[in-house]
């Protein structure tokens, strides 16, 4: 449990003295108060929906690429830079500065307290859960840690904001200086890059506006407010749709990984605010930058770059480069344009000072060791570890992309399976399962060791493929042994080849007509006779053996 040292002195009679947060893994003050510990969520179970952008990938190919050419000739000329600033909430159970719990879909403030409202003489009081996730995530991002950091008042009126300030941070963010390592999708070329990473920093969220369909009014729902939040903020080394969209899935693979987050786009868990300028090649200075919001995929968010560099170089070429205003823009999903939504504020305009109610946050050795030395294998490290087990990078970006399902396969090769068979069984029937009837794999009947057992039999030469992919279909839904299934069924296959050739015999002799055709040249018939002979065989029969055997028997002129 982290420790929080009062130095200095407390609070008495309201009356402010110098506080410090001290997180520390060692019982080495004299004066200590502990902050409860808010145990993160229960494990949540990503769904199958998280592996659709893997798959949507690999089945539109050819759009894809026809997509990525016509970008790269819009843009010829000019050089697109993007920065992100991505809002990462929390899996808490309670929020960052009050008692309060949050979940998603509560009903309308439900969830709130004098202090999430911002009511006058409330004071916040730091969820130690928060400083943790950040830390994790600062050394998952290879940032260099700020071991005395400061919460600051960042000065704006939302109607969703009671207070009229949010408790961010400012100057001193808890950590900075690092990057992600990104691998692109192969049909888009391919390749790795690195993203640098300017600051990562904790804050609280605003609540969320209610907007009437019917009215022209609009309610206030403070659930959300004071839920924690991490923002990312990335360097501008991106320069395409593609590579933004890639960097940000990343980080919904990172926070997911590490379990701070739950990453869900479509729950407001993982916002990205996208800036995005254009400037003529070899131009050092950066064009003015325009902010686009309201993108709710990561498809949307490649959609809305292209199309906001397309605009901006309009603009460019037709000499009306002053048309380019720093503002915030919205991206419309039915029109596929954005518009604008309100000029951007600068710095000056938020008047940040230092939180008077909450101390410097200082962290110690141990504390930050004790966190590095309890990540997870990372997305990077897991893939890198899987191109060396000799998957393609297709194959890799896969597996990697769901926490769960890199688990499976890993403990699927621990019990012995090869691993590229391992792989197709995984990203082929499993993931269509997995997808048509939206359950995670955790929620699968089957285990990755039966998995194992199933490939080892097929190999082996005790069942056939086909066969394979029935008592698959069964122990996803029903669970069960593969032995069971087998010796339940009579599913064990037929190898020997008296047995086999019998079953020839009878088919062909079944089928004068087409053994006619065949001997006069139609020689795709043999999968007719071959098909034939597994239906007989009730798909028992070792298909590389039958299909020696029905060769000799159709070219023999006896």
């Amino acid at each position: 449990m982290a420790l929080i040292v009062f130095r200095g002195g407390f609070r008495t009679n309201h009356l402010l003295l110098r506080r410090t947060f001290l997180f520390s893994a060692r019982r080495d003050s004299s004066l200590l108060c502990t902050i409860q510990q808010h145990h993160q969520r229960s494990r949540y179970n990503v769904r199958a929906e998280s592996l659709q952008a893997t798959e949507s990938k690999t089945s539109s190919k050819s759009i894809q690429m026809a997509t990525k050419e016509l970008v790269e000739k819009k843009t010829r000329g000019y050089e697109a830079i993007i920065g992100i600033e991505t809002h990462v909430q929390l899996s808490t159970i309670t929020k960052a500065f009050c008692s309060c719990p949050y979940t998603y879909g509560s009903q309308p403030n439900t969830t709130i307290c004098p202090i999430c409202m911002g009511l006058p003489g409330t004071l916040p009081v730091l969820n130690s859960k928060v400083v943790e996730f950040a830390v994790r995530l600062g050394l998952a991002l290879n940032c260099e840690l700020s071991v005395a950091s400061k919460f600051d008042r960042k000065q704006y009126f939302y109607p969703d904001l009671p207070k009229g300030y949010q408790i961010s941070q400012f100057d001193i963010p808890i950590a900075r200086k690092g990057y992600v390592d990104v691998d692109l999708p192969v049909e888009f070329g391919g390749g790795h890059r690195r993203f640098g990473i300017t600051r990562v920093h904790m804050e609280e969220d605003a609540g969320k506006l209610l907007h009437s369909e019917s009215e022209s009014y609009s309610q206030v729902d403070l659930n959300r407010a004071g839920v924690p939040l991490l923002e990312i903020v990335s360097e501008p080394d991106m320069r395409s749709g593609i590579e933004a969209a890639e960097y940000a899935a990343e980080l919904q693979r990172l926070v997911r990984y590490l379990g701070v987050s739950n990453g869900n786009m479509q729950e407001g868990s993982l916002r990205c605010d996208v800036n995005v300028s254009v400037r003529p090649i070899g131009q050092l200075e950066f064009g003015t930058k325009v902010e686009i919001k309201n993108m709710n995929s990561f498809s949307a968010m490649n959609r809305a770059i292209d199309y906001e560099i397309s605009r901006q170089i309009q603009l460019h070429n037709k000499g009306q480069v002053d048309q380019i205003v720093q503002e915030t823009r919205l991206w419309d999903e039915g029109t596929q344009k954005t518009f604008t939504m309100r000029k951007k504020e600068g710095l000056a305009d938020y008047r940040y000072f230092p939180e008077p109610d909450l101390p410097e946050v200082v962290l110690t050795k141990d504390f930050i060791d004790q966190i590095r030395q309890s990540l997870p294998e990372l997305p990077e490290e897991k893939r890198r570890r899987y191109e060396n087990l000799g998957l393609s990078m297709q194959d890799v970006l896969f597996l990697a992309n769901d926490s769960s399902v890199a688990d499976f396969f890993d403990a699927t090769l621990e019990n012995g399976a090869d691993v590229k068979l391992a792989a197709n069984w995984i990203m082929g029937d499993i993931a269509a399962y997995m997808k048509n009837e939206k359950l995670s794999i955790n929620e699968l009947k089957l285990t990755p060791q039966e998995l194992s057992e199933l490939i080892a039999s097929i190999k082996n030469g005790t069942i056939s493929g086909k066969i394979g992919k029935e008592i698959l279909t069964e122990l996803i839904s029903k669970g069960g042994t593969v032995k069971q299934l087998i010796e339940e069924k009579d599913l064990v296959q037929i190898v020997d080849p008296a047995a086999i050739e019998a079953l020839v015999d009878k088919v062909i002799a079944a089928n004068p007509k087409q053994l006619q055709q065949y001997r006069a040249g139609k020689t795709k018939l043999q999968g007719f006779f071959a098909g034939q002979v597994m239906k007989e065989s009730k798909g028992k029969a070792n298909p590389v053996l039958l299909n020696k055997i029905l060769a000799e028997k159709l070219n023999c002129p006896s």
